[in-house]
């Protein structure tokens, strides 16, 4: 089988890529900067140099493809700067599925988030749960967009498109706002943890597996969450301390305490370049608030089985260490 894959010089994508060439498949990665490509081109995939949001430059490494994979998205928080956020995770959404569709590739998979259902307020939420707003991020907000007002329309107008939806992904190789805050962890620089904020955890390697399953076992329509097994983060940083060692932040901070910090940042941010963690956005989305989401469906239909986070954290350690 020959796919065609966004994203692939990420996170998730380069292990979705190494995961397709080792069961003998051809892949095809659009890259926006093939100098950041030389350990897909070691695996074997052909890099085409591109940009989600230039369609045609799309149309030829995509033809000919028996499936396609739309990984890539913008992803920060608390980013003074989110201009590219609309044109990549909604507009380049809209150019991947589209030109699936003219090019009647059989099948793909398209890369949402539970994100899309914000804060649930402490309820586990399944697939047939909907959220319409405020959004607490703008990564929330546009990935919301690309999923309810592009992928899931071209859907009900017959895309053979399967939807999956991680929740918190960690593991080797994270850039992510909550691997650096491990980091801050271990180097000792963390004063302290917000309280009652809740995700459901799945190791890269678990998520980027549900992807090949998406593909080869999801019903086209339909969309399955990927999300692993539900942690506060206190609970987080308690078995980070029981795996090395070292103290976590004994300073707990309530979600009233967050949210008052927030507002403060939103004022003082207008006029001082405060730090990505400190920004308004990136406390507003640890105030106490749960992204959490049930993957029932995910483990019924794909078999997708996400391992526990005391089995994936002791060598996401070991990997910010190193």
């Amino acid at each position: 089988m020959r796919y065609f894959i966004t994203g692939a010089t990420g996170f998730i994508g380069g292990r979705v890529a190494r995961l397709l060439v080792a069961a003998g498949h051809e892949v095809v990665a659009l890259v926006r900067t093939p100098g950041k490509a030389a350990p897909l081109v070691e695996l074997g995939v052909e890099v085409a140099e591109g940009d989600l949001t230039d369609r045609e430059r799309m149309r030829a490494p995509m033809t000919g493809a028996d499936g396609v994979f739309h990984i890539a998205a913008w992803y920060k928080v608390g980013a003074r700067d989110a201009s590219m956020a609309e044109r990549i995770n909604v507009e380049g959404t809209r150019n991947v599925l589209t030109l699936m569709q003219e090019l009647g590739i059989p099948k793909g998979v398209y890369t949402s988030t539970i994100a899309v259902f914000s804060d649930t307020k402490g309820r586990m939420v399944d697939e047939t749960y909907r959220y319409d707003g405020p959004h607490l991020s703008t990564y929330d907000r546009t990935k919301w967009e690309a999923h309810y007002e592009v992928a899931l329309p071209m859907m009900a107008d017959g895309l053979p498109l399967v939807v999956v939806m991680p929740g918190l992904v960690y593991g080797p190789g994270d850039t992510s706002a909550v691997a650096e805050t491990f980091r801050q962890y271990l180097r000792g620089r963390l004063p302290a943890l917000p309280l009652a904020t809740r995700y459901c955890w799945a190791h890269v390697d678990d998520v980027a597996r549900g992807h090949v399953l998406a593909m080869e076992k999801g019903r086209p329509g339909e969309s399955y969450i990927l999300a692993g097994p539900p942690h506060t983060l206190t609970e987080a940083f308690e078995l980070a301390e029981r795996i090395t060692g070292r103290k976590a932040p004994r300073i707990r901070l309530g979600p009233g305490v967050m949210r008052g910090m927030a507002k403060l940042a939103s004022f003082a941010e207008k006029a001082l370049p405060l730090p990505p963690s400190y920004a308004s956005e990136s406390l507003r989305v640890t105030a106490g608030v749960t992204y959490v989401a049930s993957n029932a469906k995910a483990r019924r239909e794909l078999g997708y089985d996400p391992r526990p986070l005391e089995e994936g954290l002791p060598e996401t350690l070991e990997a910010l260490e190193a």
